[in-house]
């Protein structure tokens, strides 16, 4: 399970550093073999572990490809991704053209999602955490039942 929020740096190579806390389980589950694609909704990329990945891309693809938004969802998502394979540094590369889409630059925020991570370039986190803080959930499709009889 991967969560919270990580401050990291592209170096010169469009390169990152995992933190050393996730390291060990994605050695571990992974192999250190991971999925880089874009998000089709923000500015920014999605980091899953290989296992992970395969689960959800079976899903996708088995999505009737005749519905106009399913074709795009598969075309964005399984059209983007990537495998990426951690170094023994933990260090990873983000594909130039995945770095364009989000806006990365070099300094990077690294948010953990449970299963997954996304990626952002700092100031495109910054600007929509200040526009999902301001605006609250007005602007946003009514809330799932289950999001409703949460407790927090």
């Amino acid at each position: 399970m991967f969560r919270g929020i990580n401050a990291v740096n592209l170096d010169t190579k469009g390169r990152i550093i995992m933190p050393a806390r996730y390291r060990a389980e994605l050695q571990g589950s992974a192999k250190g073999q991971l999925v880089i694609t874009i998000d089709a909704e923000e500015k920014c990329l999605l980091l899953y572990p290989l296992p992970i990945w395969e689960e959800i891309e079976k899903k996708i693809e088995n999505l009737p490809s005749f519905n106009q938004a399913t074709r795009r969802i598969q075309r964005l998502l399984i059209g983007h991704a990537t495998e990426l394979e951690m170094d023994g540094n933990g260090r990873l590369l983000l594909p130039q053209l995945l770095r364009e889409y989000a806006s990365i630059k070099k300094y990077v925020m690294l948010v953990g999602q449970g299963k997954k991570f996304e990626i952002w370039d700092k100031k495109v986190w910054a600007e929509g955490r200040t526009k999902w803080l301001t605006n609250g959930l007005s602007g946003l499709d009514a809330l799932p039942s289950e999001l409703q009889q949460l407790s927090l």
